[in-house]
């Protein structure tokens, strides 16, 4: 384990748990948005024990997951129109808090949480079959098609899990207007998918025969 990865991560974590915190707490005025501490803590108690197995046992994959600069322009594009959505979705959940604007019932809130979980231990287990993911486009050394497990259903489990796991932000923090920010997710990441599929065809051996196996990009039966 490398002591300068071990505080980078550590940095990003915190640095990470404030800006949201204040994308959150800032435009709801109280710190009595008990759903923004939902949020954070479904979250980054998680994200804090993933960092930590991750460190302690492929501190490779930590690093490449900390790696966030993308080279091409069109990608960097996705991963700036994302941040907004983010961005526009937190401070609309806040000020709803705030100005009591539309907020959904406990129940979607409850249900957000617990589809907000189940995606991460997903995630997690996409993280354990492809230990080749990193968070830029790109094709390494060595990289390998995985065609097993999840990767059997869909070309991209992991998009698949974050559309459903981002789309629980908002009703977990009980906002149905910031649900509709977040709805233009789908059309961000698809746009993400379609560049790399490219890369990936062009660039990675066997990746051709794995798109005529599996045949759905994002979810099943649809695209």
């Amino acid at each position: 384990m490398s002591v300068k990865l071990f505080f980078e991560a550590i940095a990003k974590f915190i640095l990470g748990f404030v800006l949201v915190g204040l994308l959150i707490f800032l435009p709801a005025g109280s710190f009595a948005y008990i759903n923004g501490w939902i949020l954070m803590g479904v979250l980054f108690i998680p994200m804090f024990i993933a960092g930590i197995v991750m460190m302690l046992k492929n501190p490779a994959l930590l690093r490449k997951r900390l790696d966030a600069k993308e080279k091409e322009n069109d990608q960097s594009l996705v991963v700036k129109l994302s941040g907004l959505m983010f961005i526009a979705g937190f401070v609309i959940s806040g000020l709803g808090y705030r100005f009591g604007w539309l907020m959904l019932p406990r129940g979607v809130v409850i249900a957000g949480a617990i589809i907000f979980l189940i995606c991460y231990a997903l995630y997690a287990e996409v993280l354990r079959e492809n230990t080749y993911l990193s968070r830029t486009i790109e094709v390494q050394e060595g990289q390998t098609v995985i065609d097993s497990g999840l990767y059997g259903i869909v070309r991209h489990p992991m998009y698949c899990i974050t559309l459903f796991l981002f789309l629980s932000m908002p009703l977990i923090l009980g906002s149905l207007y910031a649900f509709i920010v977040f709805l233009v997710y789908p059309f961000i990441i698809a746009k993400r998918i379609i560049g790399e599929e490219a890369l990936l065809e062009k660039e990675l051996s066997g990746y051709r025969e794995y798109m005529t196996k599996v045949k759905f990009k994002l979810i099943p039966f649809i695209w």
